[in-house]
């Protein structure tokens, strides 16, 4: 739990609703620095816990890339007992499972686009642009209604955040920290407009499950 308060704490210093329409457009910014910071999910265990309106959830969450170059993500309880497996492949977005508690248009809409940020899946950068805060750079990609921005320092060097909105409201920020070999070590996920935390810590070194 320790690491989902930590991930809590993050959240907080950026909480406030993002004033996206009251930054200036940068110009001569180039997007595709962001793609440097994709994650490559070979395969990764997690342990995972998940705080949603009031409730608790913890277990072990896989990331794998599969044969066809999909990614597959599945969460379970330690007990082995499923939750929901999901796979992303380009633009598509495919329901293995999901235990029927869950089976709501409303949360699979929301752990689709959770997880689509972070895997920094299905970016067109036709549509893209770019905005600038002080000293940070918002690399935006719309997507319908959608907004999906990758907040960087000005030199694209690191990636200080993610978000997910409008063009003028954040309803969700995520953190994907101290990568190895392009698998992030911690994620966490949190909603600004409702109870909803998710906090990944790596398992290394795991026996094949």
């Amino acid at each position: 739990m320790r690491y989902l308060l930590l991930i809590s704490c993050l959240f907080c210093l950026f909480s406030c609703s993002a004033p996206y329409k009251k930054m200036q457009q940068s110009t001569g910014d180039d997007n595709n620095c962001v793609f440097a910071f994709k994650p490559v999910f070979t395969k990764a265990l997690y342990n995972t816990q998940v705080n949603v309106v009031g409730k608790h959830l913890s277990g072990l969450l896989i990331i794998k890339t599969m044969p066809d170059s999909s990614i597959r993500i599945v969460f379970s309880s330690e007990a082995g007992f499923k939750f929901f497996d999901f796979g992303f492949s380009g633009d598509e977005f495919k329901i293995y499972y999901i235990y029927k508690e869950m089976n709501k248009k409303p949360v699979i809409k929301t752990l689709r686009k959770d997880f689509q940020l972070v895997l920094m899946n299905n970016l067109h950068l036709k549509d893209a642009y770019a905005l600038e805060n002080d000293s940070l750079i918002y690399h935006t990609f719309p997507d319908g209604k959608d907004h999906y921005y990758y907040i960087t320092d000005k030199n694209c060097r690191k990636m200080v955040r993610m978000e997910r909105g409008s063009s003028k409201k954040m309803v969700m920020t995520a953190i994907a920290q101290n990568m190895e070999q392009g698998i992030p070590d911690t994620i966490g996920i949190t909603h600004t407009n409702f109870n909803f935390e998710i906090g990944l810590k790596r398992i290394h070194n795991y026996a094949e499950r």
